[in-house]
């Protein structure tokens, strides 16, 4: 009975079943992945943001770069604005949704090292081809406090850097790229801010702050894991009801043929009666 399993039909199902079972095993194991490292992640921020601000300069050094665990950490900075080495990052998004620039800023310490500032948000205008006017950062010397940020890179943004851009505009926050465009030693990653002392005479006019990273939600990789593998554990059902259809059909048809054998042979017996 079960010598159809051997049909051309039913080989391709059964391999095509057992290629999928893994697959959907390991999808689910790769979500599980992501929630754990979302968790992770959401336990770094809340840690660290909850640190004391500390000098930028005790957590990185120039040409170097932060360690991962300080990312987020409260840092500050004393230091003069240097406004003729101030840039804007293209296609950024900003606290409301709407599409912009980031402006970055340097900030050059006493000791002639500098760190890059990104001061916060701008819309952008009608030209994409012109750096929007942003105000004038407070002058003389100042004290900023904020969130230590790690060097974008394009395997970490997924953005690529271009050519040809306007003046004064980049594409990803760089501490040592702005460092060999102004000649300046910066401090390894860059500082996101969040307070500015003293403050700005015009604080309305300054730059969007950006808002705290979301440290809160988890996303919905988990319910992705459970379904994946879900879908892996159905396989196998799936297989079988297929396979008891089969038989069931076969036994119907045997059934039905038996059934038709006794039903013909009385209509022999009563024609030649006649």
């Amino acid at each position: 009975m079960y010598r159809f399993l051997l049909s051309r039909q039913w080989v391709l199902l059964t391999l095509v079943s057992l290629a999928m079972i893994p697959c959907l095993i390991w999808l689910g194991f790769w979500q599980l992945g992501r929630h754990e490292q979302r968790v992770e992640r959401n336990e770094l921020i809340a840690r660290s943001l909850a640190a004391d601000p500390v000098p930028m300069s005790e957590l990185t050094s120039a040409g170097g770069a932060p360690d991962p665990d300080d990312r987020y950490r409260p840092v500050t900075a004393t230091g003069v604005y240097d406004t003729d080495a101030e840039v804007v990052v293209r296609q950024r998004s900003g606290p409301d949704g709407a599409v912009g620039y980031y402006v970055l800023t340097p900030l050059v310490q006493a000791d002639g090292t500098g760190v890059v500032v990104n001061r916060g948000f701008v819309p952008a205008g009608n030209d994409y081809t012109r750096v929007p006017d942003v105000a004038a950062p407070p002058a003389g010397e100042v004290t900023v406090t904020g969130r230590l940020m790690a060097d974008e890179s394009t395997g970490t943004t997924g953005i690529r850097d271009r050519e040809g851009l306007p003046d004064g505009m980049v594409m990803m926050i760089d501490s040592q790229e702005r460092a060999g465009v102004t000649g300046l030693p910066m401090l390894g990653g860059y500082l996101e801010l969040t307070e500015t002392s003293p403050a700005p005479a015009d604080p309305e006019e300054q730059p969007e702050l950006l808002p705290e990273p979301d440290h809160t939600g988890i996303g919905s990789h988990f319910a992705y894991a459970l379904q994946w593998w879900l879908f892996a554990g159905g396989v196998p059902v799936g297989w079988f009801l297929l396979l008891r259809r089969e038989v069931q059909d076969i036994r119907s048809g045997r059934g039905g043929k038996a059934a038709a054998a006794p039903a013909r042979a009385g209509e022999s017996v009563g024609a030649a009666s006649a």
